[in-house]
């Protein structure tokens, strides 16, 4: 604790930035290896996402078992009550952590870091937050997750509207009713999809705003009785152990076949079961060129298409929600999980307009006012319009490092980030689920865990050796970005404007956001890093 004539400064070894699943557990192990360690959370409790994205319907993608952390058992006494669980139990978990970790006493919440700049002198971060206090940290690490900044489109007149207007992400706490309410939801991403299926049952109308309709897969949720309980237990542990070889985390991966290689009856044969499954798995657990060959990707397009018209009864609306002609590849742009969300279109209340064609030109005192003339009234409008994924929550703070500039001016034309978790002139930075990382490719849980393992290994080598600042080099930053963009290129990924190349942010640079090699190659890269010295990082 260093004192001013002012007031006291707390000083750390290090300090995280926020408390959802990668902050407690970099909480948890640096307790265990004796730092000192604190976590700075803006909400007001545990959570992370789950605690901002509370709007009706909001609801984890992941299969329940492998959403939840593996280490020190904390699996044996925990069980989600269905197979997809909603944000209210994922609550309930961090909960539960907590009385098992006992980790709120090591966490300032309703504290927002704003900005923090690099003492040279003494090696050190001052860390500044909305409240006005300061504190020193030997290590500053931002466990900000991919889904931090949300983005509000620069809608003409938002501020005019008189009902009640928010964006998914900044949900009040205590809900909104749609019941006998007119909706509007601008936005067909995962909260989009989500919010929808809820809203369709209980508003009196409700009308999307579509830009590009999303390639939804069926969720198969379910409620777990006793003995799936029983089942999944004796399960989980070799369940845990696959995920760090799967490319994106989880308990499967892709089929070591080509689609364009196996006969048509073999390969429908292989979707059916897949869609039989549920969950990520046509996206995830498919033939191995799906997301590399246009001929495989328009082979799965179309099975996805085939199953989705099938389920809508206007043939009109069927055309607008799974086009005869995909618009951009199959699994390029993050598909959402839905339940019923094609049914909802076959109802007397829910309406589609489609912004491509008709765009959305004013936001007026009674609702949407789109380019064909028509004023559309409602209560409620929802954006339901993402985030500035995967860097935008890092460059929304002000972070100046050893040069005296911005993150955000130093990224202003891309990242470069060694390894996805430091770049160069901010020392002692070491970021999770940040971007050229896994990432938005990877199971949230299985992230935090592996990813947030080699960042404990690497702060406690240098706070045990004596090491008082880690700094990547210029060159490794720039290698490990031509790595990322040498990896991208042969995929389908560059054909699709999505949020995972940045392309839904208008300005904002084109490039891969998250790392397409999948964990294993990211697992391997970082233990070659290490094996040699940390290379690609200066040491001091």
């Amino acid at each position: 604790m260093t004192t001013t004539a002012d007031t006291a400064v707390e000083e750390l070894d290090v300090l995280v930035i926020g408390a959802g699943f990668a902050g407690i557990y970099q909480l948890d192990r640096l307790r265990d290896l004796g730092y000192s360690v604190k976590i700075y959370e803006a909400g007001q409790e545990m959570g992370g996402i789950w605690y901002w994205n509370c709007y009706p319907g909001a609801r984890v993608d992941t299969e329940g078992p492998i959403y939840q952390l593996a280490y020190k058992d904390l699996w044996k006494e925990w069980e989600y009550s269905s197979l997809y669980p909603g944000w209210s139990e994922v609550r309930e978990y961090f909960q539960y952590m907590d009385r098992k970790l006992g980790l709120s006493k090591d966490i300032r919440f309703d504290t927002r870091v704003t900005g923090a700049d690099f003492d040279t002198e003494r090696n050190q971060w001052v860390v500044r937050t909305a409240d006005g206090s300061t504190t020193r940290c030997k290590y500053l690490v931002p466990c900000l997750g991919f889904a931090s900044k949300p983005y509000i489109p620069s809608l003409p007149g938002l501020d005019s509207f008189r009902g009640i207007c928010h964006h998914t992400a900044l949900w009040p706490q205590d809900g909104v009713d749609f019941t006998g309410k007119r909706v509007a939801v601008i936005g067909t991403g995962a909260s989009g999809v989500q919010v929808i299926q809820e809203a369709a049952k209980e508003s009196v109308d409700l009308t999307v705003f579509q830009r590009t309709p999303n390639l939804a897969l069926p969720m198969g949720q379910r409620r777990l009785a006793p003995d799936d309980q029983a089942e999944i237990k004796r399960g989980l542990p070799d369940r845990f152990d696959t995920r760090g070889d799967t490319f994106a985390g989880f308990d499967y991966d892709f089929i070591p076949q080509n689609a364009v290689e196996i006969s048509e009856e073999e390969r429908n044969a292989g979707y059916e079961e897949l869609w039989r499954k549920g969950g990520f798995r046509f996206w995830l657990a498919t033939y191995q060129d799906t997301l590399f060959v246009q001929e495989s990707n328009d082979y799965a397009y179309a099975f996805w298409r085939d199953k989705v018209r099938a389920r809508i009864n206007d043939p009109g609306l069927a055309e607008k929600l799974a086009p005869t002609q995909q618009l951009h590849p199959f699994g390029v742009k993050r598909p959402s999980l839905e339940q019923n969300y094609y049914e909802a279109y076959n109802q007397d209340n829910v309406h589609l307009i489609e912004i491509s064609a008709n765009p959305i030109d004013a936001i007026t005192e009674k609702g949407i006012k789109t380019r064909d003339g028509v004023e559309h009234e409602f209560d409620i409008i929802v954006l339901a319009t993402g985030f500035d994924s995967v860097s935008g929550g890092l460059t929304q703070l002000d972070l100046r490092g050893t040069d005296g500039s911005l993150l955000r001016d130093q990224w202003s034309n891309g990242v470069d980030a060694h390894l996805g978790i430091a770049t160069a002139n901010f020392p002692n930075l070491l970021f999770i689920y940040g971007p050229q990382s896994p990432s938005g490719f990877c199971n949230g849980p299985t992230c935090a865990e592996i990813q947030g393992e080699m960042i404990v290994e690497t702060l406690h080598h240098l706070l045990s050796g004596g090491g008082k600042r880690i700094e990547s080099t210029p060159e490794a930053d720039r290698q490990w970005s031509e790595h990322v963009s040498g990896l991208v290129e042969p995929t389908l990924f560059p054909k699709a404007k999505s949020w995972y190349m940045g392309a839904n942010i208008p300005g904002k640079p084109l490039q891969s956001l998250n790392y397409p090699g999948g964990l294993p190659q990211y697992r391997q890269k970082f233990a070659e890093s290490k094996e040699n010295d940390f290379a690609g990082f200066t040491i001091s």
